[in-house]
């Protein structure tokens, strides 16, 4: 049996069918924290499968917060976010990781 493919309005629909609405949209980020902290335990320990699922998790919520503030969809505003970075002069941190230059 083949699995069906969640898309962005499935999943919203059964976080707001599961949990209700959420009328203070930072009870979305809170909760997206203690997810990142969960990923973070994932990759300490060098469990890919729980790294994926917390991966997942943080999604989850990124796509529920831009559902509820009408942001279109997940892919979209990281194409729009790219798009941007892309112009942008870059500073590396040397970690992985960087700043924009203003």
């Amino acid at each position: 049996m083949a699995r069906s493919c969640e898309t962005e309005d499935s999943i919203n629909a059964w976080a707001e069918g599961v949990f209700g609405p959420a009328p203070k949209i930072t009870a979305l980020t809170k909760r997206m924290r203690e997810e990142l902290d969960e990923l973070d335990t994932a990759l300490a320990e060098g469990d890919p499968a729980a790294i994926r699922l917390e991966v997942a998790d943080a999604a989850i919520l990124l796509m529920r917060v831009l559902a509820l503030t009408g942001g279109g969809t997940l892919q979209s505003a990281v194409d729009d976010k790219m798009a941007i970075n892309r112009t942008r002069q870059w500073q590396p941190a040397g970690d992985g990781t960087g700043r924009h230059k203003p």
